[in-house]
């Protein structure tokens, strides 16, 4: 859920690659390869960045300072607490700098954008209590583990701020879906995918690869770029029936709980529109119990019998399920406009 650099790399796993016989999560839904590093010319430490659709300008070393949340786009949300915007050193880092000032998050981490306050609050004591974990056991994965730690050195009333806070924001999609068969050969950088330069395609087998066309916009924390998630043929409409009808002996309907078009009832978080790689690793971890929290029971028993190829064409349903972001473009690899 929070952005940081590790010298740890995930092992990738075949394209049909599902969980493991002993119920682990697959390696390839967490790409872990840090972001680029190095020592940095003095000049560019003192250009400022600049991005095509904001007036705002920042040196590098702001868009590194997880105590100060780079906000390109201030109009496009209310005023920030002062735990979103610089959080409270030294251990409790910017909420804005992860998730983004307006709450809309990134694959690696929640959009909290539009989820309930009380929800948010009780997740953070989840984290905080060791019973919400995560799926990967094949070493650290950063983003989790240190939203863990600022769970664990947040107060009860910087938390609640900032729960109050991104309950009102308004969630923007921004993941393009798209079913294929086969796709560009992709590498793992910064948490995220991206097109590997030496070209060629690879099947994708039962897998969400979400990726990033513009990783310097994913670098400069750009709450308006775009991703895509490629998911297998036939997901989408896969997932719509297991979201609407669930499947008879083995799950329930998603929208008996999450609403008809999986916008949340209650306190009942929304789905819809959000990174199907993350909505993935959470029905991951409650399959496995590593979401194992106050309210994870009934998640728990919805799972339980569900496979691999299920939990993908759920995910893909919820994140193509807001009108305009449904893009079912053919069963081939085929040039994406603009890219």
């Amino acid at each position: 859920m929070c952005l940081a650099a590790t010298g740890c790399a995930a092992p990738q796993t075949s394209p049909g690659g599902g969980l493991t016989d002993a119920g682990a999560a697959p390696a390839w839904l967490y790409p872990m390869n840090p972001p680029p590093s190095g020592p940095e010319k003095a000049a560019d430490a003192k250009t400022p960045v600049r991005l095509p659709n904001s007036r705002q300008e920042f040196l590098p070393a702001q868009l590194t300072d997880r105590f100060s949340a780079p906000d390109w786009h201030p109009q496009s949300h209310s005023p920030m607490p002062e735990i979103v915007v610089h959080g409270r050193a030294p251990d409790t880092y910017a909420c804005g700098f992860c998730h983004l000032p307006g709450g809309q998050g990134r694959p690696e981490n929640a959009a909290l954008a539009g989820l309930p306050a009380a929800y948010i609050v009780q997740q953070v004591a989840d984290l905080k209590a060791g019973t919400r974990r995560s799926a990967w056991h094949g070493g650290p994965y950063l983003p989790l583990d240190l939203m863990r730690a600022v769970a664990m050195h947040a107060t009860a009333s910087d938390v609640l701020a900032a729960a109050e806070y991104f309950s009102a924001q308004t969630l923007t999609p921004r993941v393009t879906v798209i079913e294929r068969k086969r796709i560009p050969h992709m590498r793992a950088v910064a948490w995220i995918y991206v097109k590997d330069s030496s070209g060629g395609d690879e099947a994708l087998g039962q897998r969400i690869i979400e990726w990033a066309p513009d990783l310097a916009l994913h670098e400069h924390r750009d709450d308006e770029i775009r991703y895509i998630a490629f998911v297998p043929t036939g997901s989408v409409a896969r997932g719509r029936e297991i979201a609407l009808q669930g499947l008879p002996g083995i799950t329930q309907s998603c929208s008996g709980c999450h609403g008809r078009q999986l916008q949340g009832m209650g306190l009942i978080p929304p789905l819809a529109g959000r990174s199907p790689s993350y909505l993935l690793r959470q029905l991951i971890a409650f399959q496995t119990k590593d979401r194992n929290g106050l309210v994870a029971a009934p998640m728990q028993a919805v799972v339980a019998k569900m496979q691999l190829a299920d939990l993908i064409a759920v995910s893909a349903y919820a994140a193509a399920d807001a009108g305009p972001n449904l893009h079912l473009l053919g069963h081939t690899l085929r040039a994406i406009p603009g890219q």
